[in-house]
C-alpha cells in the first residue's frame, strides 16, 4: 500500500489479517498487516509496536486499538472517528 490508509482500508486490512475470525489481531496477525502496508520493522520492533497498541494488555488487538495505534503513529491518513486524541 502506497498511500496512508482510510478507515475502510484499515478495516479490511485487519479483517483479512484476523485470520482466526475473532476479531482480534495476535502478533503474527498485526505483523501481517505490517507488512501489507509495507511497514519492514525487526521483531524487537514489531512487538513494542503490538504491546503500546494492546491498551487492555489482553495479548491481542482489537480494532479499535489497531485504529487507535494506527492514528497516533500518523499510518492512517486522517483522524479516524472515534479515535483519541
Amino acid at each position: 500500500m502506497t498511500t496512508r490508509p482510510t478507515e475502510d482500508d484499515l478495516l479490511a486490512l485487519f479483517t483479512q489479517a484476523d485470520l482466526g475470525g475473532d476479531q482480534k489481531l495476535d502478533l503474527m496477525e498485526f505483523t501481517l498487516v505490517l507488512d501489507e502496508l509495507g511497514l519492514a520493522w525487526t521483531r524487537a520492533e514489531t512487538q513494542d509496536r503490538f504491546e503500546r497498541a494492546d491498551g487492555n494488555l489482553d495479548g491481542f488487538i482489537s480494532f479499535e486499538e489497531f485504529r487507535a495505534i494506527m492514528e497516533s503513529q500518523g499510518w492512517a491518513e486522517r483522524p479516524l472517528p472515534g479515535a483519541r486524541a
